[in-house]
């Protein structure tokens, strides 16, 4: 079972690394492998809503998702979208983005550093959003209580993740940016920094209206099926489960196309704050990204979601480290590994967290079923 689900993904895994060896050398294999792992972490609950959403859709529609959506998932955002984040913040093409990264590393790299900046603002507003919107909302399941729970109750205040996010961004452009490093030096960026900050924040927000937009539409599709399903049962029809899957399935099929977007943009977005070598970044997330899809098969066909419940915590602190890692490269340089590091050590503790409780679950659970003696 677990063989035929995730096959694909060690194939993919094994020739990729290989490579990455091959081609690029030992850093190369270490960065693609933190990459890999980082991205699996981070999509992790996309894997879980995922397979939430996909054991709605009929056979047909399920095929489509994970046919056609790991072109648009690896493909779309894992190799072209980190391509369109350097032309565009370096202000070149992308076909020649690709050219220089292939043919004039050093100058690719120049470019890239001048352009760091931008993408570090950009993308640490984005991240920085994702993280606050994580810890400011009440959930019924908490890792650190001591730091959520307090947390949780401001967040009942209005738009406060987004006042903070601001108040960041302005304190990052009064002090890293002014400072920020380029490859002639240290550069006053501070304009650049404001502009592609604001423009993260605003993509969050588009994302995430979108997101709503076709979970909202995709509400109103299945309580219409469900209304011609009680009509058809009334008047004595026989009722096609499948046909009515197909129906909504377009409806589904977007929406997941849409959340998936979304989720992938912070293991792209974090994939800068390791690396600015684009074809590392692709190799590496799209490990990942195969990873995610058979993940999701693995959780449709087994009918469960998966029982470590601080995994999603874990992954969200991550991203918030990712998001004040990135914000500090505009003037200081980190190491990839360090940062790498950094999300696997939190994923990894989320981990061995779940295990533990876990255990701990079941441990009194037997103890309540043991026989008095």
């Amino acid at each position: 079972m677990v063989l035929r689900t995730f096959g694909w993904s060690f194939a993919v895994t094994a020739l990729g690394l290989a490579f990455a060896a091959w081609q690029w050398g030992w850093e190369a294999f270490g960065i693609v492998l933190i990459l890999s792992i980082l991205e699996i972490s981070l999509s992790f609950d996309n894997a879980v809503v995922n397979a939430g959403i996909l054991k709605k859709m009929n056979a047909f529609w399920q095929k489509i998702f994970l046919t056609i959506g790991i072109l648009i998932a690896v493909f779309g955002m894992r190799l072209v979208f980190p391509v369109a984040i350097v032309a565009i913040s370096a202000k070149v093409g992308p076909i020649e983005a690709v050219n220089l990264a292939l043919d004039e590393p050093e100058k690719y790299e120049a470019l890239v550093t001048d352009a760091h900046p931008a993408i570090a603002a950009f993308g640490g507003m984005f991240l920085l959003m994702i993280f606050l919107d994580f810890i400011f909302e009440e959930r019924e399941i908490k890792w650190l209580t001591w730091l959520e729970r307090p947390l949780a109750k401001f967040g009942k205040v209005d738009m406060l993740s987004v006042c903070i996010a601001l108040i960041v961004l302005l304190i990052t452009a009064m002090t890293f940016a002014t400072h920020a490093h380029t490859s002639t030096g240290f550069t006053d960026k501070s304009a650049t920094v404001l502009l592609a900050g604001v423009a993260g924040l605003i993509t969050y927000l588009i994302v995430g209206g979108l997101s709503g937009y076709f979970e909202d539409k995709l509400e109103e599709e299945e309580e219409r099926e469900h209304e011609e399903e009680q009509k058809a049962k009334a008047e004595g029809k026989q009722v096609s489960a499948v046909g009515l899957a197909g129906k909504a399935a377009f409806f589904l099929f977007l929406y997941l196309e849409v959340l998936d977007a979304s989720f992938s943009f912070d293991g792209v977005i974090g994939a800068f704050a390791i690396t600015n070598h684009i074809f590392w970044m692709a190799l590496g997330l799209g490990i990942g990204a195969m990873y995610v899809r058979s993940l999701t098969v693995y959780l449709v066909r087994q009918g469960t979601l998966d029982d470590y419940v601080y995994l999603e915590h874990g992954a969200h602190y991550a991203i918030g480290a990712l998001a004040v890692i990135l914000l500090v490269t505009i003037q200081h340089e980190i190491s990839e590994i360090i940062t790498g590091l950094i999300g696997v050590v939190l994923i990894a503790a989320s981990f061995l967290s779940s295990v533990m409780r876990n255990r701990a679950l079941a441990t009194e659970e037997a103890k309540e079923k043991a026989p008095a003696v």
